[in-house]
């Protein structure tokens, strides 16, 4: 680790030689100066890492000092030590952004603290977390051996999805990658628990919350006419993307209640939020509604009618609410029901779908400006905390939170970054996702999908008699042998939904008060 260097600035420098004897012996290197002005010429000609500025000195002041030396490096970090302890004095050192604040007498420990927090806060934050992980590693790898229930994969990708964003912050690479493998061993896991468990869910009584019970079982139960509710759902937003929103949201509202549960197959939003807001599987939506629902191969939009399979739920449920429901597609959309928010007041249920999220993933496909900044992961989840803090979601929970309302916030499914392919063939008929794949004759690798030949075994409609319905597990994703590098050089390393992974089936609802 390099040797630390301080200046110390104090017109009476000579009473602090024990303390700057003090930090020599824990490899910090200071030099000393008597006064302001030599201070700022000593900054111009050498690097420091961190300046100690005495406020009370004659000739140029603390606070002068400060302010010329910031002028010029406004990124060096400076802590400011005086006697006074005048509020105006302490807010301007503030303003001027000092890095740490210090009433004299100050002893060593003092003095030592402060340089650990400002100084090797990143270096002990990281070497702790790698720490943590590594203990944590090996009591993950055992969770992996022993796991076999739908809550035990809930708990395991929780705690594969908080160190994966508590290694952000280090530059170990090395955790990083031996992360990375676990949560591939986790998917490959998890792509056999679903095909051993899936079909069962809808028959026995040991069975995840589902996207199509979502509705009935845990948003309506909080729905009341004495406190109007928000209800957000984000298309396409994994269970880490909304880690990383959160504490922006807890500005205005505080969590109360979690539930995670499971998308249903395929996890697509034709299929996934239509079951949610219909509270019925695919197959039932087709048979009691069939002028709402429509296949893959119809023409049109997929998911034109979720206000009225909500209002036809809310019929069903015997719920006695007003509700109004919004899709957001754009900007100019989201812009106009924030200016407009004040009307939803005298609902019950305000319903908003906001198709952020998904149009990012599938406009990283497309435009080679998303793919570079949205590379990997990380870089994904940035770019979505980035979009929030600007969008006009964030201007309507504001406003939310002013109206009292309570908020929950929750998606259809998820989204993995593929990267590896897997050749399907099939009649011209042959759905166009690269996740999933539905029709007749379909040839693929069954080493690297799940399959269902019997697609009302999982209640989802058939085109035809012979039609089968095939996943992707893990990262693969689906491509014709025709044209087949220029097909995998498009489209690998994109985000897509669809198939089988943690990623895109156990994601979350969060229930928020107002603060």
């Amino acid at each position: 680790m390099s040797i630390a260097k301080i200046l110390w600035v104090d017109d009476e420098i000579q009473l602090l030689k024990p303390h700057m004897l003090f930090l020599e012996k824990k490899n910090y290197n200071v030099t000393p100066c008597t006064n302001g002005a030599d201070a700022v010429q000593i900054v111009g000609e050498e690097q420091f890492d961190i300046i100690f500025l005495d406020e009370n000195m004659p000739g140029l002041s603390g606070l002068e000092t400060l302010s010329q030396i910031k002028e010029k490096f406004p990124n060096l970090p400076v802590i400011m030590i005086t006697k006074s302890e005048e509020e105006y004095i302490m807010e301007e050192a503030i303003g001027s952004k000092i890095a740490d604040y210090l009433i004299k007498p100050v002893n060593p420990n003092q003095i030592l603290l402060s340089l650990k927090k400002n100084l090797d806060t990143s270096r002990l934050v990281s070497e702790k977390t790698t720490s943590n992980y590594q203990q944590e590693f090996r009591k993950i790898a055992m969770d992996l051996a022993m796991v076999n229930t739908y809550q035990d994969w809930i708990e395991l990708y929780k705690k594969l999805v908080h160190w994966e964003i508590q290694l952000e912050s280090i530059t170990d690479i090395g955790m990083t990658e031996i992360l990375e493998s676990q949560k591939a061993e986790a998917n490959s896991q998890f792509y056999k628990f679903i095909k051993n468990n899936y079909e069962d869910w809808f028959f026995g009584n040991d069975k995840p919350i589902l996207s199509h019970t979502l509705f009935k079982d845990i948003i309506a139960p909080q729905l009341s006419k004495e406190k109007g509710t928000l209800l957000v759902v984000l298309d396409n937003l994994r269970y880490d993307q909304l880690r990383v929103l959160e504490p922006i949201i807890n500005e205005y509202y505080k969590t109360v209640n979690e539930t995670t549960f499971f998308s249903i197959l395929p996890t697509a939003t034709q299929y996934a939020r239509n079951a949610i807001f219909s509270g019925l599987m695919p197959l039932d939506m087709e048979k009691k509604y069939p002028n709402y629902w429509r296949n893959d191969t119809d023409e049109g939009g997929k998911n034109l009618y979720e206000n009225e399979f909500l209002t036809e739920q809310i019929k069903r449920l015997n719920l006695n609410i007003s509700h109004e429901y919004y899709k957001i597609t754009n900007l100019n959309k989201g812009r106009d029901l924030a200016n407009n928010f004040a009307k939803t007041k005298e609902n019950d249920l305000t319903v908003i779908v906001y198709n952020f999220v998904d149009m990012l993933s599938h406009s990283r496909t497309e435009m080679e400006m998303i793919k570079e900044l949205a590379s990997d992961d990380k870089a994904y989840r940035s770019l979505t905390v980035s979009w929030f803090k600007n969008s006009p979601l964030i201007e309507i929970i504001q406003k939310a939170q002013k109206m009292g309302l309570k908020l929950i916030i929750t998606t259809d499914h998820g989204t993995i970054n593929t990267t590896r392919p897997s050749k399907v063939i099939g009649d011209k008929n042959i759905s166009s996702n690269l996740r999933y794949k539905t029709g007749r004759s379909l040839s693929y690798n069954q080493k690297e999908v799940y399959e269902v030949k019997n697609p009302k075994d999982i209640f989802l409609p058939t085109l035809n008699m012979s039609s089968s319905f095939i996943f992707a597990k893990e990262d693969y994703f689906f491509a014709y042998p025709n044209n087949f590098n220029h097909f995998v050089k498009y489209y690998k390393n994109t985000y897509q939904h669809g198939g089988v992974s943690l990623e895109e089936m156990i994601i979350p609802c969060i229930t928020m008060e107002a603060k």
